[in-house]
């Protein structure tokens, strides 16, 4: 009895041994999660492909590139094209910036291994030219890439426009060249030219779907007729008030092109009397709303009081305009009169002399308005509840600042709270700070 019972005693600590050396080369549920119930340990080493390759999707890339060194496995998954199709260059000058950036060994493996797995791509820099001119030196190194959308990002100030035209000129010309299938171009704020323009139409045009390119000067009216008279698919177009012309909107409304769903316009003056500015015939914004009579049509103006005089002298299909400098109270006027699609609207700022005239005929005549926002003007409160009034629960988003309200005989402050909750059908309070 005694040798069977010293039998067992060795065949149960042989187990004990073996486990304790597997313990060493795995990593158990309970030491990762916590305790668990299946009182069972996972070999991470031996997870399928697929599962480690979910796992690594939802790690930060620093994050990601360490746990590729935990055994050769995991490091094969790393490099497997799929984590590549997406990424973000970020580069920053530690001395300016306080932002993170994309170590230069990384970028070095990106270029050498994976430039032909990149096809969601956007660079992000800061204020520095050094930055931009990285990341024009990254685009020209991209000769085996095929993208499908690029993003240029400038988190401060433009600082692409400080590169010399000719380098960033020849950067995108290698992007423009090799995807063949770009569908989506975002490079406000940069030297893109026409010659550039030309190029990025003639190898992308069956794919291209969306252009931002505001605030790009050297861009003419000349070319972005060319991308609209052959870029067939465009459905989206962001650019300056500049290059828009009655020659463009014919263009995009011509039978051949696609209907166009978002058309972005930034009219922008830096000193008062700088720029000259046209007027576009209604024509041609009748012409383009019966091609795409479902465009939301956005407006930028950053203007002074003066310089309106050029806009909305007749009906245009306006649908969210947006004031970042004063208005004058005549241009909010012609908006009553003349934009019947307008479904948002955005005042910054417009003097001291109340709105209640302007906003009545607003709420009388634009019937698709559902988002207001103002800022630094004035409404006297019984002219807020009227327009509230007009315009009903329709208005999906009102953020009017407290300042801007002025209490009269009529209503208090605390009396329009509950007025315009009422006719608005939620509980409502004005902002102490802009929302927009």
């Amino acid at each position: 009895m005694k040798r069977a019972k010293q039998k067992v005693v060795v065949e149960n600590k042989a187990p004990e041994t073996s486990q304790k050396s597997k313990k060493q080369k795995t990593c158990s549920y309970e030491s990762v999660f916590g305790k668990s119930d299946l009182h069972s340990s996972v070999d991470w080493g031996s997870l399928p492909h697929h599962v480690i390759l979910r796992i690594f999707q939802f790690l930060p890339l620093v994050d990601r590139a360490r746990a590729s060194s935990v055994c050769q496995r995991w490091n094969e998954v790393f490099h497997i094209p799929d984590l590549w199709r997406r990424f973000e260059f970020e580069l920053n000058q530690p001395a300016t910036s306080y932002l993170k950036s994309t170590h230069p060994d990384l970028i070095q493996q990106i270029i050498k291994k994976h430039a032909d797995h990149l096809q969601y791509v956007s660079f992000k820099v800061d204020s520095s030219t050094e930055s931009a001119e990285t990341a024009c030196n990254i685009l020209s190194q991209l000769v085996n890439c095929s993208m499908r959308t690029l993003g240029l990002i400038s988190t401060a100030k433009p600082s692409f426009m400080n590169v010399s035209q000719a380098h960033f000129a020849s950067a995108l010309t290698v992007v423009f060249v090799n995807s063949k299938s770009l569908s989506s171009v975002k490079i406000d704020d940069t030297p893109l030219d026409d010659p550039s323009l030309k190029v990025l139409v003639a190898n992308n045009s069956a794919t291209l779907k969306l252009l931002k390119m505001s605030s790009c000067p050297h861009v003419s009216p000349a070319g972005i007729l060319c991308v609209a008279d052959q870029c067939h698919g465009l459905k989206e177009l962001a650019l300056n008030y500049y290059v828009l012309s009655d020659e463009l909107l014919l263009a995009l409304s011509s039978e051949k092109h696609v209907v166009l769903e978002h058309l972005r316009v930034d009219i922008v003056s830096e000193n008062p009397g700088e720029v000259e500015f046209h007027t576009i015939k209604k024509q041609s914004w009748d012409a383009f709303v019966k091609h795409s009579p479902k465009v939301n049509i956005v407006m930028y103006f950053f203007l002074y009081e003066e310089e309106f005089d050029a806009f909305i002298r007749e009906e245009t299909p306006v649908t969210h305009l947006y004031f970042g400098r004063a208005v004058s109270k005549a241009m909010l006027g012609r908006i009553g009169l003349y934009c019947p699609r307008l479904i948002e609207l955005v005042v910054c700022a417009n003097g001291l002399q109340p709105l209640d005239e302007e906003l009545i005929q607003i709420a009388k005549r634009c019937k698709n308005l559902t988002a207001m926002g103002l800022g630094e003007c004035e409404v006297t409160c019984r002219g807020f509840i009227e327009f509230v009034k007009m315009c009903g629960g329709r208005l999906t988003q009102l953020s009017i600042m407290e300042e801007v309200l002025i209490p009269d005989n009529d209503y208090s402050l605390d009396q329009l709270h509950l007025e315009v909750s009422k006719h608005l059908g939620r509980m409502w309070f004005p902002d102490m700070m802009p929302t927009w």
